[in-house]
This record gives C-alpha cells, sequence and structure tokens, in this order.
C-alpha cells in the first residue's frame, strides 16, 4: 500500500515539474548570464549598494564556490554569493544577489513569514529527521501510533516549505522594486530579471507541492488502515 498508492502518480507529476524547474532555472540563468545589464554594476556592487541604501552597513558579502550556490545566513548576518553573480555584471548576476539583499532586507523588518521560518527551523531540523523513521517502521509494523506520530512530524516540515514561499516571492518583489528604483535596471531588463528571479522560485513550488502530496498520502493511508 506504501508503494503503490493511487497518489503516487500525482506525485510523480510533481517530481517531473520538479526536475523541469531545475533545468528551467539553469537555463533562464545560463541565457540571461550572457546579457549585460546597462548599468554594468557586478553582483557584488550592485547588492553592496542596495544593503547601504537600507542601512545594512554592516552586512558582509562573501564569494563562495558553485554556481547557484547564493544564499544569506541569517545567524551570522552575511550574504553569499556565488562567484559568477559575485563577479560578473549580467542580469542573472545582478537579479540573483538583489534577491538575497531581499532577505537581508526581510531580516532587518522581521518580516513576519522569515521570523517564523527562521523560529520553527529547529523544530524542523528535528522533525524531518525522525519522520522517516517512523512512518517507515509505522507501515513496516502496521503500528498506527506511530504512523500517526510520523505524520504530525512530516506535517511540520511541510509547513516549513509552504512557510517559505511566501518569503522567496516577498523577496524577489522587494528585489525587483529596488533595482528599478534605484537604478540598477532599466524598465527594459525588467522583464529579463523577471524570467530569472520566476524560474528560481518554481523550484520551491515544485519541492512545496511534492511534500504537501507526500503528506496527504500518507495521511489517507492512515485514515484507511484505521477504517
Amino acid at each position: 500500500m506504501l508503494l503503490f498508492h493511487p497518489m503516487d502518480f500525482l506525485i510523480l507529476i510533481a517530481f517531473a515539474i520538479s526536475i523541469w524547474a531545475q533545468f528551467r532555472v539553469k537555463g533562464t540563468f545560463n541565457k540571461w548570464t550572457e546579457v549585460q545589464a546597462m548599468s554594468g554594476l557586478t553582483g557584488y556592487q550592485a547588492a553592496r549598494r542596495m544593503l547601504d541604501n537600507n542601512g545594512l552597513h554592516d552586512v558582509p558579502i562573501e564569494p563562495i564556490p558553485g554556481r547557484l550556490t547564493d544564499h544569506y545566513d541569517p545567524i551570522n548576518r552575511v550574504v553569499r554569493l556565488s562567484e559568477p553573480v559575485y563577479y560578473e555584471s549580467s542580469i542573472s548576476a545582478i537579479s540573483v544577489a538583489c534577491h538575497e539583499i531581499g532577505h537581508a532586507i526581510q531580516h532587518k523588518e522581521s518580516y513576519p513569514m522569515l521570523v517564523l521560518r527562521h523560529r520553527i527551523f529547529p523544530v524542523v531540523n528535528f522533525a524531518s529527521g525522525l519522520a522517516p523513521f517512523l512512518l517507515i517502521g509505522g507501515f513496516l509494523f502496521q503500528a498506527t501510533g506511530l504512523i500517526g506520530l510520523g505524520i504530525i512530524f512530516f506535517s511540520v516540515a511541510v509547513a516549513f516549505q509552504l512557510i517559505t514561499l511566501p518569503v522567496e516571492f516577498n523577496a524577489s518583489s522587494r528585489a525587483r522594486d529596488l533595482m528599478i528604483s534605484e537604478g540598477f535596471i532599466t524598465n527594459d531588463e525588467e522583464r529579463g530579471v523577471a524570467k530569472v528571479l520566476n524560474a528560481a522560485a518554481l523550484t520551491y513550488v515544485a519541492a512545496a507541492l511534492i511534500s504537501l502530496l507526500e503528506l496527504v498520502k500518507y495521511i489517507m493511508i492512515f485514515t484507511s488502515n484505521r477504517d
């Protein structure tokens, strides 16, 4: 029942969407890497200016190896940009860089969904690590108590992914608005920025969809076992 459930068809579709989203974000990033921003700003320069213009002079920016490894570290309050983003002046580079600054601004302003995500992260870390073992053990031994507990733990991880969606979309929205108002891009360049940021956001949507469908599957199995 666990291996061949009707929900598996939808989950496979969601996995296919996720794979497509990963290819799309890479393809979109590569395409707009070839288009240089008219401002001539590198990812680092755009990020630094946006931080300074929003009173975040004390937040450093560090280059890190890899591609699309960019992130904002809220614990150490540091923006880390992949080397292609840090050093290049393409539409892709400044889009990704400014998106990460959007998270830093969220942190400064205590954006509610970001605060909530930070607060539940330790619980999510624990619950997501234990949930698979509880679910597998519950299904193997037909122990509804373990399955129920596993579902509760897994639902915490799903909630975290759902909370992540508005955090990511809000960071992108902030980035686009500030990039225009601060003159980092022209109105004509906004289309490229939107394509880069929307492609990245789709990967979060796909991941959340997979987890949500898996949760529904486990709940259906749990309720059917109790009947």
